[in-house]
């Protein structure tokens, strides 16, 4: 058995993945590229590395979740990412189970009186 820290990080990534799809496709309904979308979830303070956002990123487009296109930009080319029609709807639905979620849990978790 892991100890406390090992589990306790283990448990922490499991929480923050489904968080981090909630928050990209939030980001996503405008359009970004990987590093203006990086850098936007960080001022939100949501800090995600390369490693993990362009394979979501990959994953989300290839289930119809995102569409993206590459464009020129500063000379150089960028892949522009953006919700899809499915993507708005998935989202808003993963918004509003992510609401009630939270309430419940902001009640279970509140201090005793």
């Amino acid at each position: 058995m892991g100890s406390e820290a090992d589990i306790y990080e283990q448990l922490r990534l499991e929480l923050r993945r489904g968080s981090l799809i909630l928050a990209v496709l939030g980001h996503l309904k405008r359009e970004h590229y990987g590093y203006t979308l990086r850098k936007a979830l960080a001022e939100a303070g949501v800090e995600i590395d390369e490693g993990a956002l362009y394979p979501m990123l990959r994953r989300l487009e290839s289930q119809g979740l995102l569409t993206s296109e590459w464009r020129e930009e500063d000379k150089r080319k960028k892949r522009f990412y953006r919700l899809s029609p499915n993507g708005e709807a998935v989202l808003g639905r993963l918004a509003e189970e992510w609401r009630a979620l939270n309430q419940s849990l902001n009640g279970i978790l509140k201090e005793p009186q």
